[in-house]
């Protein structure tokens, strides 16, 4: 029995859509505030999530962000706003559906079905999981080359992205400029080791805490960098 949980401050509203999908034959939760539906959403095992927008504690839209960042679960936005602005963001966010209120429960149950049929294909299908490396708070998805630092998304280059997933696959190993910058640049660049150091910058910049003290990649002075476990 496919479980979901309802995020959604309107108890009547919350109660006719569980209604519904029980009827259904789905197993419904429901938390009417923001953040004990993220707390619940990140720690536990549900197979889709539908996300009222405007909530007390945390909004649909940040619950959206958090919980694109380590699932891939179905997650249907709901709302009474109407502009396309919203829909767009929701979506950008890695919503799979947006549902303008008032909306009949037929409807509701319609689409939960639908993509709970996709996404069992999806994970039937044999597509093998992204793989990922998660240290400290850092997780690199190297499937879809992204990078984030605590749930938050960072922005990386192509030479950023692949000198950081180089270190950190080779962590406590002491890498020379020279070495790191043949392994990433090959031979697109002539010999401009500095190219090395600006990289590690930028990347510090984007994943430590505080760059003139850095939890992830060390300098050893004299030799090169490390990336520490």
């Amino acid at each position: 029995m496919s479980r979901i949980l309802i995020v959604e401050d309107e108890e009547s509203i919350a109660e006719l859509e569980k209604d519904y999908l029980e009827l259904s034959g789905f197993e419904v939760e429901i938390e009417t505030d923001g953040s004990r539906g993220l707390g619940r959403a990140l720690k536990e095992d549900f197979d889709l999530f539908i996300l009222d927008l405007m909530l007390p504690g945390t909004d649909g839209f940040e619950i959206c962000r958090q919980v694109r960042a380590t699932k891939n679960t179905p997650i249907l936005m709901v709302s009474a706003k109407k502009d396309d602005i919203d829909k767009i963001r929701g979506l950008g966010l890695g919503a799979d559906d947006y549902i303008t209120k008032p909306f009949s429960p037929s409807e509701l149950v319609a689409r939960v079905k639908a993509h709970l049929a996709r996404y069992e294909r999806l994970i039937g299908s044999g597509m093998p999981e992204n793989e990922i490396i998660e240290i400290r708070g850092l997780k690199i998805d190297k499937t879809a080359r992204r990078v984030y630092i605590n749930g938050e998304e960072k922005n990386f280059t192509t030479k950023e992205f692949d000198l950081l997933t180089f270190l950190a696959q080779n962590p406590n190993h002491v890498f020379t400029k020279d070495e790191l910058f043949r392994e990433i640049w090959d031979m697109e660049s002539v010999g401009d080791i500095a190219t090395v150091t600006v990289h590690i910058k930028k990347i510090r910049e984007k994943i430590e805490y505080n760059t003139a003290r850095p939890q992830y990649i060390e300098t050893i002075w004299g030799v090169g960098y490390r990336f520490k476990m």
